[in-house]
């Protein structure tokens, strides 16, 4: 069976354009410079799965033409991979409670910051119709295997997800040898690469192509991307298997 992947985002947290910057990628005309916060949406046999809902969920689900959600995934709690919980709504009330699958401490991130949606005591009108699911180990859905694979966000554990041949890892600055053995050989491999310049809890370029080199899947595409990355020069010096992730890039992959 085939499924399709769309990417939603490929940048940074912050966004690109960046607010207040004017160097030569936020100022520039080509629409794949133009990067909202990073997630990815997976459709196979008439189900529809996200990963992550960023600040920027709106915007991507009206410019992608999203009408129905089976299923939420998060790969951790920080606000540029879960802000856009709340615009779950309009969506929630056309097809009933999602459910948003995370890990226990991401699932109390949401829980403090979505307070007034999963606390009872809140009587607030209009609320999105979603239920917090805790994962704790790969997840079948809709007769698909999600797979959740660990990797290191600088001290912090979070998780990506392999998807029949498609793995999809952001925010890492270390994958461990357990999840690298998960990872070899694949149809498809996204990977964060920020940016050249070293970060503490972020992959660079350079690192993220010693990874492919050693993982050698089919197909590698690089997310997470800062305005350090011009989309056009930056492809132009990749190989020709290996390309900058953007903005409404849509893949087949086999589950």
């Amino acid at each position: 069976m085939k499924a399709t992947l769309t990417v939603l985002g490929s940048g940074t947290s912050m966004g690109v354009p960046t607010i207040g910057c004017g160097c030569a990628v936020c100022t520039s005309r080509d629409p794949r410079d133009r990067r909202t916060r990073p997630s990815v949406l997976v459709e196979f046999d008439g189900h529809t799965v996200l990963i992550d809902t960023t600040p920027d969920f709106r915007e991507q689900a009206i410019r992608e033409g999203i009408r129905t959600l089976d299923a939420v995934l998060y790969t951790h709690g920080h606000a540029d991979h879960i802000l856009g919980l709340d615009d779950l709504r309009p969506l929630s009330f056309r097809t009933g409670n999602i459910p948003l699958y995370a890990h226990p401490e991401t699932l109390a991130t949401l829980r403090s910051i979505f307070r007034y949606i999963f606390d009872n005591d809140y009587k607030y009108g209009g609320l999105a119709k979603v239920e917090l699911k805790e994962m704790t180990g790969p997840l079948d859905l809709f007769g698909v295997c999600f797979e959740p694979v660990p990797v290191m966000h600088g001290d912090a554990t979070i998780h990506g997800y392999r998807v029949g041949n498609m793995a999809y890892l952001t925010d890492h600055s270390e994958i461990p040898d357990a999840s690298m053995a998960r990872l070899r050989e694949l149809d498809i491999l996204f990977l964060d690469a920020l940016r050249r310049k070293p970060h503490p809890t972020h992959s660079t370029l350079e690192n993220s192509l010693r990874l492919v080199e050693e993982l050698k899947p089919r197909r590698a595409f690089f997310t997470h991307i800062s305005h350090d990355l011009g989309h056009q020069e930056t492809n132009g010096a990749l190989p020709e298997h290996v390309r900058l992730a953007h903005d409404g890039l849509k893949l087949e992959f086999e589950l």
